[in-house]
């Protein structure tokens, strides 16, 4: 895609903040009040990226409990899962290294936004908590299932609300279904090797691999960025 660049998505954990253990704690903690054995951060870590419920579904899973307990443990292991996680914004990570200098960087060039699985209260906290929240000018959670990744719709909401078309709009994040939701959007991508999903196939069109955050301050070239003038190739 050739369109300029007029805005920028990131997804949240495994992109902006290493969240894994903070997860793992929300999670194990909801786990332990239901009487059910906790898993180690590999595994966590492994799972994130699709939102709490799939988290959730997926410990269950593992622990032999799929379709087997009542639907009302599902809920109670969510709604714990997010008082953990609300009450202790803080434990839930810090930015990866560099990304809050990247944000300043690019923050009067680019107008930005979140576009994440993890619903939308819980990214404000975490975001605020990190002190990254000033710099986005909207938080896009996926507060039902169909909004997740690798659906579009998160996308294509903070296009229509940034005023922009999606074919300008760039997307950031670690994981599969950050590639596949801006595929299916129509709009540019960023795959980060610092974060938790595997790696894309080498001969992905079109697609940005980074290495480190400054990579992406490198390739906007933000002295250009205000006039809209950097497409990518």
């Amino acid at each position: 895609m050739s369109a300029p660049l007029s805005a920028i998505a990131f997804d949240l954990d495994g992109t902006l903040v290493d969240s894994a253990a903070g997860v793992a704690l929300a999670l194990n903690a909801a786990l332990m009040n239901a009487g059910l054995p906790g898993f180690g951060l590999a595994t966590v870590r492994g799972w994130i990226g699709d939102g709490p419920d799939a988290l959730i579904q997926r410990a269950l899973r593992a622990s032999a409990l799929d379709g087997v307990p009542p639907a009302t443990l599902a809920w109670r292991l969510r709604r714990d899962f997010d008082e953990v996680t609300l009450r202790e914004p803080a434990a839930q990570g810090a930015p990866f290294p560099g990304v809050a200098a990247l944000l300043s960087a690019l923050g009067d060039a680019y107008p930005m936004v979140v576009v994440t699985n993890k619903p939308t209260p819980l990214a404000r906290a975490v975001l605020e908590a990190a002190g990254l929240l000033a710099h986005f000018s909207a938080v896009h959670g996926a507060d039902t299932p169909a909004q997740r990744k690798p659906s579009p719709l998160l996308i294509q909401q903070a296009a229509r609300q940034l005023d922009v078309p999606p074919a300008t709009l760039l997307m950031v994040g670690d994981g599969t279904h950050d590639l596949q939701a801006a595929h299916a959007a129509g709009c540019h991508a960023a795959w980060v090797a610092w974060g938790y999903g595997e790696a894309p196939p080498p001969a992905t069109p079109g697609l940005w691999r980074l290495d480190a955050p400054h990579e992406l301050i490198a390739r906007l070239r933000p002295s250009q960025a205000a006039a809209r003038h950097a497409p990518i190739h």
